[in-house]
């Protein structure tokens, strides 16, 4: 199952973490973990091509790790687009990725 585990001081997101693996299918061919990855990547290009110290990130075999660097609003509307993404994606595949936050 992937987890997302959302920290936030007030109404800002600080920190995200993306970890683990769906179990849907197979490596290669798991629509979830495409899914997953591919709104994840594209709000972090997204948020770098608008602010490049916006945020740091990095990607490890433990997952994907976010920092939030500045709280700027459109950093923040960005990033609550990408966990709306993610948790609509819960709703149907909730046996496959949890939302933390």
């Amino acid at each position: 199952m992937i987890k997302v585990v959302v920290k936030k001081e007030k109404d800002n997101y600080k920190k995200i973490s993306i970890m683990g693996h769906a179990m849907y299918d197979t490596k290669g061919k798991d629509i979830v973990c495409s899914a997953v990855s591919s709104i994840g990547v594209t709000t972090i290009n997204a948020i770098l091509s608008l602010d490049g110290d916006a945020l740091t990130y990095e990607k490890t075999k433990a997952g994907l790790f976010i920092i939030v660097n500045k709280n700027d609003n459109t950093t923040q509307v960005i990033l609550r687009n990408m966990i709306n993404l993610l948790k609509d994606l819960e709703k149907h595949y909730c046996k496959n990725i949890k939302v933390i936050d």
